[in-house]
């Protein structure tokens, strides 16, 4: 698949010592949050994606869909929701299945269930969410959906992802 692809390059890098020393560190001080350690885990990551888009004068890439992302918030405040460009962020669970078949992407990939890996039990984003992603879909297109209240009922938990950071405003006189 890399002799497709000659400008993307691999680069692997261990951040479970990382991790584990943040972990152990904030347990020590009692703040400790299962929910909290797994979203560090994604903050993580995207401290270190950064760190490598700053040293290479690259970007941060989103993979968030229009599902994930602005259907239902399934993404970490700070952490995979913190990026520079979004190229598939309109696009649904089903369009990004398409496109990347139409890329030749192994069905692998493709049909892999999806997880966002944070959790040591490995749970999956329907485990997490209630909902498979292609009925979330469903009830985003469908206003009468059979899923449409249990896919409100998730995006509402997510809302504050998924708006502008509320800014309070002292003076209004630099217009």
């Amino acid at each position: 698949m890399l002799k497709k692809f000659n400008n993307v390059e691999i680069c692997e890098i261990e951040l479970t010592k990382t991790f584990e020393m943040f972990s152990n560190i904030t347990k020590k001080e009692r703040f400790e949050s299962e929910l909290g350690f797994a979203n560090s885990k994604s903050r993580l990551r995207m401290v270190t994606l950064y760190q490598i888009a700053s040293s290479t004068n690259g970007l941060v890439v989103g993979t968030g869909n229009k599902v994930e992302d602005f259907g239902v918030g399934f993404f970490t405040k700070y952490g995979d929701g913190g990026v520079d460009i979004s190229p598939i962020a309109d696009l649904t669970k089903t369009q990004v299945k398409e496109l990347a078949k139409e890329l030749g992407i192994v069905d692998e990939v493709i049909d892999a269930e999806p997880t966002d890996g944070l959790w040591d039990d490995e749970r999956s984003d329907e485990d997490q969410l209630g909902l498979s992603y292609e009925k979330i879909e469903e009830a985003m297109i469908n206003k009468k959906s059979n899923y449409r209240d249990k896919y409100q009922e998730i995006r509402k938990k997510s809302l504050h992802k998924m708006k502008s950071i509320p800014v309070c405003i002292i003076n209004d006189d630099d217009d």
